[in-house]
C-alpha cells in the first residue's frame, strides 16, 4: 500500500509588527490595450483621463506615468501605460473606472504589488481584471534590496515618513475599538482570545 503524506499547511501570520512591517505599500495598474484597435486604444485613453481628473479632484492620489507605451516595453507585450497607488488608494474604492473598462470588453488590467522583488510581483503576486496577457519575465530583476521608490515627493507607500507611521500601539487601540463596535453586530465575527 502507498502512503500519501499531506504537508501541513503553513500558519497565516498574526504578529502584528510582521505584518505592518511587510505589508503592501503600493500598486500599479498596467492597463494594456490592442493597438491596432482604435477604440480600445480610446477606451485606454480615456480611462487614464479619468483617472487624473479624479486625482486633480482629490478623489485618491494616483500617478499615471506620463509615458503611454505604443510598442512592448519591459514585460509588457502590447500597448500599455501605468498607474502607480498607494495602499491606502487603491482598492477596492477606486477599482469601479477599471471595472467598468473590463467590463467593456476594451483588454486587460495587470494588478500587483510594488516590493523589492519585482519579477514575483509580476509573476506570482498578480491579478488580472480582463484576459491575462502572457509577460516577459526576464527584464524583471529577481530581487533588490529595496522596493523601488515611485514619487517620493508624496510621502506615500515606501516613502512615508516613519513620523507618519501609525505606531503599533495605536493600531492595536483602533483594533479594539473597532471589536468593541462590532460586538454588539450578530453578523460579525469576533476575534479569536488568545490564550
Amino acid at each position: 500500500m502507498t502512503r500519501i503524506s499531506i504537508p501541513a499547511a503553513p500558519r497565516p501570520e498574526d504578529d502584528l509588527r510582521t505584518v505592518v512591517q511587510t505589508r503592501t505599500r503600493e500598486w500599479h495598474f498596467h492597463i494594456y490595450f490592442l493597438l491596432q484597435s482604435p477604440t480600445e486604444t480610446a477606451a485606454a485613453l480615456a480611462l487614464r483621463d479619468a483617472v487624473l481628473r479624479l486625482r486633480r479632484d482629490g478623489a485618491f492620489v494616483a500617478v499615471p506615468l506620463h509615458r503611454v507605451n505604443e510598442y512592448p516595453i519591459g514585460p509588457h507585450p502590447a500597448g500599455s501605460y501605468e498607474i502607480h497607488l498607494a495602499a491606502r488608494d487603491a482598492l477596492p474604492s477606486n477599482s469601479k473606472n477599471a471595472r467598468r473598462f473590463y467590463a467593456n470588453n476594451l483588454s486587460s488590467i495587470l494588478i500587483h504589488p510594488l516590493t523589492s522583488e519585482q519579477r514575483r510581483d509580476h509573476e506570482t503576486r498578480n491579478g488580472w481584471l480582463g484576459t491575462p496577457w502572457p509577460i516577459y519575465l526576464d527584464s524583471l530583476p529577481t530581487k533588490s534590496d529595496e522596493a523601488p521608490l515611485q514619487y517620493p515627493e508624496l510621502r506615500l507607500g515606501w516613502s512615508t515618513a516613519p513620523e507618519e507611521e501609525i505606531s503599533l500601539d495605536e493600531r492595536r487601540r483602533r483594533g479594539a475599538e473597532v471589536e468593541a463596535l462590532l460586538a454588539r453586530d450578530p453578523e460579525a465575527a469576533p476575534a479569536p482570545v488568545d490564550s
